[in-house]
């Protein structure tokens, strides 16, 4: 019997995938779905910052960049040589993912400062700023340029894993079975470890640096992949140059790109910035404004480009904040202050020399700029706002607690603790982390917290911009049980500004000072007058109250009011 010889034995010359060069590239395609997560967030937290809506932001930014990297996918399959077009596409996403987010606020900047240049060309009065036309369009299109390069970077992170699939296909005679899924295994792992990186360290500092460090991880990426497969790639030697020019890039933006970007981040304010700092959880701005023939410059704290206060008038929007609710009170010997990190109303409370205060904010960072100098900071400015709070920071009968709200309020009532009164001094609802420091649900626990005769007060956004919203917050406390009044007064640096109070049983609180004849504290500015007739608004301003819905825990109801009224930020010449 003749044998024939068997079909099926390997070929001795047949190419295996070595466990070096897959190891390589799994590696390489897990760093890469680190770096895309990475931008993905980058350009949603700064297109949040710009467009005045995080959530949406994060939303549409994630949808684009998916959408984009499917169509990137398919168009990979154009790509003639996977080695080549895998070096050239990560050089081109470290450029353009260093340099997004400061070609952006160039952009934008120009755009804001485009009137202004025009004007003082043409010797044109303040009043007489061009605007609209092709500025208007071009100060619009320039919000959404983050948006652009979400596009633009998720079309080219879509190309790599079909191109990092034939390349380890490429590498192999056999067909690799499971090449599709172990290369997604890798990117989902890349990815989870991109976010906590994110989470962990990439979210406390400066955006710009953020983006340049994550681009040097695609550099480095294309660097080893040259090194490796140098005799596949053609023109290997321009990429290999191309690879070193990007490199002096990222450290140039890496050294001086965090100072450029603040620069034309600083376009957008009327006041000169004299200090700007990230902290994990927001943008802080500090302008200051020159007035001459010896008068105090004005100082102001912007918050994610918000005005926080002004030097010049937070005394008024701090006393209409603190003494109606210690006069409405019985006692004032244990006061709980929510936010008010700058300790600005916190000097207003201890007027009425309590014995204990709970501060409660969440962030650290910003609380050390109001205790102490920093030495990073300006030595005018960190005196000015030592100034400004009294010290009152370091008031032996303060407890200062760093805790979120919604969890730290939980810690209280665990402690059987009770106070006097409640001051909720937290910025408007402009984000749905914020939306629920003021639901009922947040509400009820306050209620718990408060004492039969004392009172409440909630900053509430403004009546005259943002009707609804403040209604809201009103039938929230009401929801929770409270018996409440709403008041406003006029803040210069604001406009006309407004306050929830509220009381837990007994007379509301606008019946308590409605028979008060002298404050029972000396303040510059508020007055029995002022008090009692700040509870008085226009005869049709609760007319479509029936209509306004409260802010139900998980309803984002609020939020939801209050992006719709506010469509321009105050104090940023752009939005």
């Amino acid at each position: 019997m003749t044998k024939t010889a068997d079909t099926t034995a390997p070929n001795s010359t047949e190419k295996k995938l070595s466990w070096f060069d897959d190891t390589l590239l799994l590696g390489i395609m897990a760093v890469l779905a680190g770096c895309g997560l990475i931008y993905e967030y980058l350009l949603s937290h700064y297109a949040g910052r710009i467009l005045g809506a995080l959530e949406a932001a994060i939303y549409t930014m994630i949808g684009l960049m998916i959408v984009s990297m499917g169509i990137g996918a398919f168009a990979a399959r154009k790509i003639r040589c996977a080695f080549t077009g895998f070096a050239v596409l990560e050089l081109s996403v470290a450029l353009c993912g260093s340099l997004a987010i400061l070609i952006t606020a160039a952009v934008i900047g120009f755009g804001q400062q485009l009137p202004l240049i025009i004007a003082s060309t043409l010797g044109l009065p303040p009043d007489q700023l061009p605007e609209g036309g092709f500025i208007g369009l071009l100060q619009h299109l320039s919000e959404y340029l983050p948006y652009f390069w979400g596009v633009l970077l998720g079309l080219m992170i879509g190309m790599e894993i079909p191109l990092i699939a034939r390349v380890r296909q490429s590498l192999c005679d056999e067909h690799l079975m499971h090449n599709a899924g172990t290369i997604y295994g890798a990117d989902y792992v890349g990815a989870g470890i991109g976010a906590a990186i994110w989470v962990s360290f990439m979210l406390a500092i400066d955006i710009q640096l953020a983006a340049a460090m994550t681009a040097s991880f695609n550099l480095l990426a294309g660097f080893i992949f040259i090194w490796r497969f140098w005799d596949r790639i053609r023109f290997v030697k321009t990429l290999l140059i191309g690879h070193f020019v990007a490199s002096g890039i990222l450290l140039l933006l890496a050294w001086h790109g965090p100072g450029w970007e603040q620069n034309f981040n600083n376009l957008l304010y009327k006041d000169n910035v004299i200090y700007a700092k990230s902290t994990r959880f927001q943008q802080l701005t500090f302008t200051e404004r020159l007035r001459g023939s010896g008068i105090d410059p004005v100082y102001s704290l912007y918050i994610n480009g918000r005005l926080q206060f002004s030097s010049q008038d937070e005394h008024i929007y701090h006393a209409f904040l603190v003494h109606p609710t210690m006069e409405a009170s019985a006692r004032h010997d244990k006061v709980l202050i929510i936010g008010g990190g700058d300790g600005l109303g916190l000097k207003q409370v201890l007027k009425w020399q309590p014995k204990h205060v709970t501060l409660m904010d969440l962030d650290k960072d910003l609380l050390g700029l109001f205790t102490s100098h920093d030495a990073d900071m300006p030595k005018r400015l960190s005196q000015t706002l030592l100034k400004l709070n009294g010290d009152a920071l370091n008031d032996p009968r303060v407890d200062v607690v760093v805790d979120d709200a919604f969890n730290g309020v939980d810690k209280l009532l665990k402690k059987g603790a009770k106070y006097d009164v409640i001051i909720v001094d937290l910025p408007d609802p402009s984000h749905p982390d914020l939306n629920k420091l003021y639901s009922d649900l947040f509400y009820k626990k306050l209620k718990e917290l408060l004492s039969a005769d004392g009172a409440l007060t909630v900053q509430s956004t403004s009546p005259y911009h943002a009707p609804k919203a403040f209604i809201s917050v009103g039938k929230t406390l009401a929801l929770a049980g409270f018996e409440v009044s709403q008041y406003h007064h006029n803040v210069p640096s604001f406009g006309e500004w407004g306050w929830s109070i509220a009381t837990a049983s007994g007379k509301n609180a606008k019946a308590r000072l409605s028979d008060i004849k002298q404050l029972s504290i000396t303040d510059d500015w508020l007055t029995p007058g002022l008090i009692k007739g700040s509870f008085e608004f226009p005869g049709n301003f609760y007319q479509e109250i029936d209509s306004i819905e409260a802010n139900r825990i998980g309803s984002m109801q609020l939020y939801q009011y209050h992006q719709q009224a506010w469509i321009e930020n105050q104090g940023v010449t752009l939005f």
